[in-house]
C-alpha cells in the first residue's frame, strides 16, 4: 500500500555501504528503557515455500527514490506487461467503460456462466497510482467466470480522501440498477483492500445494500498508527529502505485533513456489525502483515464471518508475480470464495 517513501540521500548512501559490508552472522536483540528492540536476524531463504518462490526473494528490491512521476510511469509500464502475461494464462476480454462518469475496466470472461453476477475491483498502488486494475481482476474474472469491474479512482494527492470512495460508490449505485446486491462482491488489494473495507463502512452509513461479499487482501484499517510488520518490513519484505519508525513524519497524501481516526477513513473505528462474509490474506513478511490481522479481529469481535489466509515467508501483495505457484493457489482461494459466496 505505501506509496514511494521520501528518502534522504544520506539514508540511501547508508544503505549502499552497509549492503556492500560482511553481512552479520549472528543474531543479536537489544531492548532500550521504552522496549524498543534493536536486532539483528540472520534469516536464512526458508525452504517452506516454492523453489519459484525462493528464487523471488533472492532478487534484491526495485528502486525506490522515485518521484511520484516517476513511479506513476513505470507502474503503468510493468501494469501492462503483467496484464499481457496474466491474459496469457489467465485468457479474459477487456474494455474501457465509464460507469457513473468513473473510468472502468470491463473485465469479462470468455464464457460468462453467471451473467447476473459481477465483481468490483478497487486495485492498488498507493493510493497514487494503479499497480493492480489488470493484475488484479483478470484472474478473478477467468476463475470465476463473472465479469469484474476495476474501478479506475481518482488518485492522491491531487485527490485524496474521500474522492477514492466516492468513486467507487458511484460505481455500485450504478450497477445496483442491474444487479442484485446479493449478487456482486467487492474487492481489493493493498490500498484497494483499505478501499474496500472503507467503501463498506460508507454503504453502511449511507443505508444501502451492502454487497454479498468483501475480499480485504493485504490490507489494514488504522491510519492513526502501524502496526509491528511496519516496523519490520519493507514492501519487499526483508529487502529494500526501511525507516526507523517515528523517524519521518506520516504521509497525508490520501488521508488529507481528515481526521485519521475517522470511522470511514479508518474502519477500525466503525461499527463493523454486519459487515458481509469476508476473505482477508497477507503474508508472513507482509508490512501490512499487522493490519490485516488487527483488521481481521476487529471484524471478529463484531461477530462477522471473517476468515484468514496467512502465506509462509512472502512479501506484500506477492500474488501480483503470477510466476509463483503460490500466486496461483491465492488466486484460487479468492475465486472460490466469491463464488460460494455469490452462488449461495
Amino acid at each position: 500500500m505505501r506509496s514511494h517513501r521520501p528518502l534522504a540521500a544520506t539514508l540511501l548512501a547508508l544503505t549502499t555501504t552497509l549492503s556492500a559490508q560482511q553481512p552479520p552472522q549472528t543474531n543479536t536483540s537489544v531492548l532500550d528503557a521504552n522496549g524498543t528492540a534493536h536486532i539483528t536476524r540472520v534469516i536464512p531463504v526458508p525452504t517452506t515455500i516454492s523453489p519459484e518462490a525462493q528464487a523471488s526473494l533472492r532478487r534484491p528490491a526495485g528502486a525506490e527514490d522515485q518521484t511520484l512521476a516517476e513511479r506513476r510511469t513505470a507502474i503503468d509500464a510493468w501494469q501492462t506487461s503483467a496484464g499481457e502475461t496474466s491474459r496469457k494464462a489467465y485468457p479474459v476480454k477487456i474494455e474501457s467503460l465509464t460507469i457513473a462518469n468513473v473510468p472502468v475496466r470491463n473485465v469479462l470472461p470468455l464464457e460468462d456462466v453467471h451473467p447476473d453476477h459481477v465483481l468490483i475491483n478497487v486495485h492498488g498502488g498507493g493510493f497514487n497510482s494503479d499497480s493492480g486494475s489488470f493484475t488484479e481482476s483478470i484472474p478473478i474474472a477467468n476463475l470465476t467466470h463473472t465479469r469484474v469491474v476495476s474501478v479506475l479512482y481518482r488518485l492522491a494527492p491531487e485527490h485524496p480522501f474521500p474522492a477514492a470512495v466516492d468513486d467507487t460508490i458511484a460505481v455500485y449505485r450504478d450497477l445496483l440498477k442491474t444487479y442484485k446486491p446479493a449478487h456482486i462482491a467487492l474487492y481489493g488489494t493493498s490500498a484497494g483492500a483499505i478501499l474496500t473495507a472503507e467503501v463498506a463502512v460508507r454503504l453502511k452509513q449511507l443505508n444501502l445494500p451492502l454487497p454479498a461479499a468483501l475480499g480485504i487482501f493485504s490490507g489494514m484499517g488504522d491510519f492513526s498508527q502501524n502496526g509491528d510488520s511496519w516496523s519490520m518490513y519493507a514492501l519487499r519484505g526483508l529487502t529494500g529502505s526501511l525507516p526507523v519508525a517515528g523517524t519521518q513524519p506520516r504521509s497525508t497524501e490520501y488521508t488529507g485533513t481528515t481526521n485519521p481516526k475517522d470511522p470511514v477513513l479508518s474502519p477500525l473505528y466503525a461499527d463493523l456489525h454486519g459487515m458481509p462474509p469476508t476473505l482477508f490474506i497477507t503474508s508472513g513478511r507482509d508490512i501490512l502483515l499487522s493490519g490485516t490481522g488487527i483488521l481481521h479481529r476487529a471484524f471478529l469481535r463484531s461477530g462477522d464471518d471473517a476468515r484468514l489466509i496467512v502465506f509462509e515467508a512472502l512479501p506484500h501483495a506477492f500474488w501480483n508475480d503470477i510466476s509463483l505457484p503460490e500466486t496461483k493457489e491465492a488466486y484460487g482461494y479468492m475465486a472460490d470464495f466469491f463464488s460460494q459466496q455469490l452462488n449461495r
